[in-house]
């Protein structure tokens, strides 16, 4: 296990007050720099800069993993992906990814057990309808949008998943995630494109679902999860004002055909889609206003990961905020992503923090939210970050660990400033990169020979967190 200290900071609440609502929004492969908060110059995030300038930013707050569903298991179970169930991406059959077993405990599961009502919106990825993975399996009393992330790549899709049923939507005939311009096309004609804009945009539907979930349980805390899909590939979106707006930019832009389905205006679209992001992030806020209960709830917005590589679009937009590599990657930019927390009576407005955390921490912190830390698994490998939020003495971290089975199998240890990292562990290579973040934070000068100490003890580390997984293997390091 991770040597971590837990939280001390017992029941925050007493029995007869009001326990807060948690909703914990999370974006899919949004960069560290694709919000205005965190630097952006050209993508429009009013409403999400806002949530930062009444809360608390983080900047060093690491997903789980540098992809979709290994990212989703460690924020869902409080495990690093050295102890967690699932430690890549893998397919089942015949839809969906493979299940987290029922022996598993979700954060979901636990703040049902505490009273919460609970409700997942978006794209789940950790096991498909009926299996163990099922989200209504897994503590959660509402599900509505894609439960296989392969389908995801379809804004507009002909189905998505209301509870147990499948809800057809009305894009006749549905607009494929992968395609190419039909033969004979024209690639400068726009109208060439619009066989991959639909009618029903299907984020439009699963905003309009969390909405309802929280006007029918606003007399109760609820848990809204919202790990919403966008601004996941491929690039469509609704030709709308938003759309409209970053087209009148007049930027240079080329047709893009190389990334899931051709886009005629490849990066005037991936701002409106993040701008669209925002737009849900304002709307969930207004309604939590209009029921009152905004000051009633903590409301948390991250990534599951950083950017997608998408060539000259990423480094026009500055994905990464000048750090280092993207998804899939180990590296900064692949695994460094947004944190903002609002959380009024506790969190000081326009705060931020550098305290190194991750997505494990997160089920220990919102059982401390709700007044239940007594019931955080043993096996758990986070802290809670209620001192943190609350500009208390933080909680003892000597390290935060990571490793991903994926992209050739890759380790991560940080260490104070210092970073050491292993690439390509598939292949046999145990050699560690070693970082000094607070000199180099886009991890440009390997200076691991010059710090052989270091090197070891992050070595020892990496050795003492990794346990063999018969499901993702990587046997450099399972012998």
């Amino acid at each position: 296990m991770v040597a971590l200290a837990a939280s001390c900071a017992g029941s925050l609440f007493a029995a007869d007050v009001k326990r807060p609502n948690i909703v914990f929004i999370m974006a899919d492969d949004l960069g560290y720099g694709e919000l205005g908060c965190y630097g952006q110059k050209k993508i429009q995030t009013p409403n999400i800069d806002k949530l930062c300038r009444e809360g608390m930013k983080f900047t060093r707050h690491y997903s789980g993993a540098p992809v979709c569903a290994p990212a989703r298991c460690a924020l869902m179970t409080g495990k690093h992906l050295g102890n967690a169930i699932i430690r890549d991406n893998r397919a089942a059959k015949p839809l969906g990814q493979h299940p987290i077993p029922a022996s598993e405990t979700t954060i979901a599961e636990l703040l049902k057990q505490e009273g919460y009502a609970t409700g997942a919106f978006g794209k789940w990825g950790l096991g498909p309808p009926e299996s163990s993975g099922d989200p209504l399996k897994q503590g959660f009393d509402r599900f509505f949008g894609y439960n296989c992330q392969r389908n995801a790549h379809s804004l507009f899709p002909q189905e998505i998943q209301d509870d147990d049923k499948r809800l057809r939507l009305e894009n006749d005939p549905p607009v494929p995630g992968h395609a190419k311009l039909p033969q004979g096309a024209d690639p400068d004609d726009p109208q060439s494109y619009e066989i991959f804009r639909g009618q029903d945009f299907a984020p439009d539907r699963i905003n309009k679902a969390a909405l309802e979930f929280i006007r029918a349980n606003k007399d109760a805390p609820f848990f809204l999860y919202y790990p919403t899909v966008i601004p996941h590939l491929a690039l469509q979106v609704p030709d709308d004002e938003i759309l409209q707006g970053y087209e009148d930019m007049a930027w240079e832009e080329k047709p893009d055909s190389a990334r899931y389905t051709p886009c005629f205006k490849p990066n005037s679209t991936y701002a409106a889609l993040i701008t669209r992001l925002d737009m849900y992030v304002g709307r969930v806020i207004d309604e939590l206003r209009r029921q009152g209960i905004e000051d009633d709830t903590m409301i948390v917005f991250t990534s599951d990961n950083g950017a997608t590589y998408l060539g000259p679009m990423a480094e026009f937009f500055d994905s990464t905020g000048g750090l280092r590599a993207y998804k899939g990657s180990i590296y900064e930019g692949g695994i460094r992503v947004p944190l903002i927390v609002k959380w009024p009576g506790h969190v000081k407005a326009g705060t931020e923090s550098d305290f190194p955390c991750g997505f494990e921490d997160w089920l220990p912190t919102l059982l401390d939210v709700a007044a239940s830390p007594g019931i955080v698994p043993e096996d758990t490998d986070g802290v809670s970050l209620v001192p943190v939020l609350e500009g208390k003495t933080p909680p003892k971290r000597q390290y935060i660990y990571r490793e991903f089975a994926g992209y050739g199998g890759q380790q991560a240890v940080w260490l104070g400033d210092w970073k050491g990292v292993r690439r390509n562990i598939k292949k046999g290579n145990l050699d560690i990169e070693l970082y000094n973040l607070a000199e180099d934070p886009s991890e440009t000068k390997n200076i691991a020979e010059q710090h052989k100490m270091m090197v070891a003890e992050i070595e020892s580390i990496m050795e003492r967190e990794h346990t063999p997984s018969e499901l993702f293997p990587m046997k450099a390091l399972d012998r």
